[in-house]
């Protein structure tokens, strides 16, 4: 493949990086003779990320800020606050990604940035900080689906080809679509009301995780995944939401409604003072995450079977890719691993530090736009965000109609 074909194609060629880069990399300069490289950035919600990849797949540099701290003594994440700490970090950690790379603006083939879906005080830093760069610098301009770039992060560590199937799971997020193609998915289900990690964190809220000796540095998901281990999750047992409902869509508030109600019942029991922790923590978590994860694994079974009985999935090494927030908890992920074992998949999931949001997989999903010669924009032209963004083709009322019935599958997890 010639690097520069696609920059050619579109006008944009005398912007693509012809000389020799010279960059240092912990101690050692290599020399990349025309790879294109791609400055990603990142503030689709509440971590300022930024990278600087090449097209090998080669992270040179990177850099993110994390609002972690802030948020959780907040409860949750306010819109204004993520916005102000985009705007006061985001000049720094995109500078701190350029410096580590080693190389200048003027060699960057393009700047990626996310520009939907998120949330639009954040997205709005991020967009208008890129735009004056790529002016400055006269630099082509990539914008990028939040999701897709989760979907396309695992194609930067392994070779895998389309078509695959996807389970994107975090905070703001729930779907499963089938990749076909760079700019190319089927969506097959999606969350109707909230997504997984919201009700994690949720429910670790109103457990006052936080006041938790073991915790009070933890996520809301990473709380229940920790107190999960040292609990009994037949303890409670809830009802795994839409069991009657034979499609791939998602729906994890009404469990959140039951977990809730039997806090409440058991603060009732123990005569538990708002604030105080309960005896049955650790049982109450395990059962929340275990019928979350059970939630996931049969509506990605479904989609499984849709796939193969369309034929949408290749006969040889069918892939499912796994990626977000949610990914990184190793009991969904040995959940997931039982299903793609019992189906004949290949199941794959980044890195934890890729499954978050960073400035990695927008760079990654940069320079899979580039290899394609998709949405490569001239930095003269004016660009929007969108908070509200589907990935690809919505065939979700195809999937429901095929009414596809799952059959049983135990999930017997070994926790470490």
């Amino acid at each position: 493949m010639r690097l520069n074909r696609m920059f050619s194609l579109s006008g944009l060629l005398k912007h693509s990086p012809c000389k020799l880069v010279n960059i240092v990399k912990q101690g050692t300069i290599c020399r990349h003779a025309s790879v294109r490289v791609v400055l990603g950035i990142e503030t689709s919600c509440d971590d300022t990320g930024a990278a600087v990849v090449d097209e090998h797949g080669l992270i040179l540099g990177e850099s993110l800020h994390s609002q972690k701290e802030v948020h959780l003594q907040t409860g949750g994440i306010i819109p204004t606050v993520a916005q102000q700490l985009h705007r006061e970090h985001i000049s720094q950690v995109v500078h701190e990604a350029i410096d580590r790379s080693g190389v200048s603006p003027k060699d960057l083939a393009a700047v990626a940035t996310t520009v939907k879906p998120g949330m639009s005080l954040s997205l709005g830093i991020g967009l208008h900080f890129s735009l004056a760069f790529v002016k400055e610098h006269q630099r082509p301009f990539i914008p990028i689906h939040h999701m897709e770039a989760h979907a396309l992060t695992v194609r930067m560590l392994e070779a895998v080809e389309f078509p695959f199937l996807v389970l994107l799971i975090s905070g703001g997020h729930a779907l499963l679509a089938l990749a076909r193609g760079v700019d190319d998915f089927l969506l097959l289900g999606q969350s109707l009301d909230e997504a997984p990690g919201d009700t994690l964190d949720k429910v670790a809220r109103r457990l006052h995780l936080k006041d938790h000796p073991d915790c009070s540095a933890m996520s809301g998901g990473q709380a229940i995944e920790y107190l999960a281990k040292r609990g009994n999750r037949h303890d409670f047992q809830f009802t795994t939401p839409m069991g009657q409902t034979l499609d791939c869509n998602f729906s994890f508030a009404g469990l959140r409604n039951q977990v809730s109600m039997a806090i409440a019942k058991k603060e009732s029991e123990e005569g538990v003072k708002t604030g105080e922790l309960l005896s049955c923590v650790n049982d109450i978590a395990a059962g929340t995450q275990h019928t979350v994860a059970s939630h996931i694994v049969k509506r990605t079974h479904r989609a499984i079977l849709f796939c193969k009985e369309r034929g949408l999935l290749p006969q040889r090494n069918p892939t499912l890719v796994v990626s977000g927030g949610v990914a990184s908890n190793t009991y969904i992920r040995q959940s997931l691993n039982i299903l793609t074992d019992a189906t004949g998949l290949h199941l794959l999931c980044p890195p934890s530090k890729f499954c978050t949001d960073n400035g990695v997989m927008i760079a990654w999903n940069g320079i899979e736009r580039l290899r394609a010669g998709k949405g490569i924009l001239p930095y003269t032209e004016e660009v929007r965000y969108e908070p509200r963004a589907p990935l690809g083709a919505d065939i979700t009322a195809e999937v429901k109609n095929a009414a596809i019935r799952v059959p049983p599958l135990k999930l017997k997890v070994q926790q470490q």
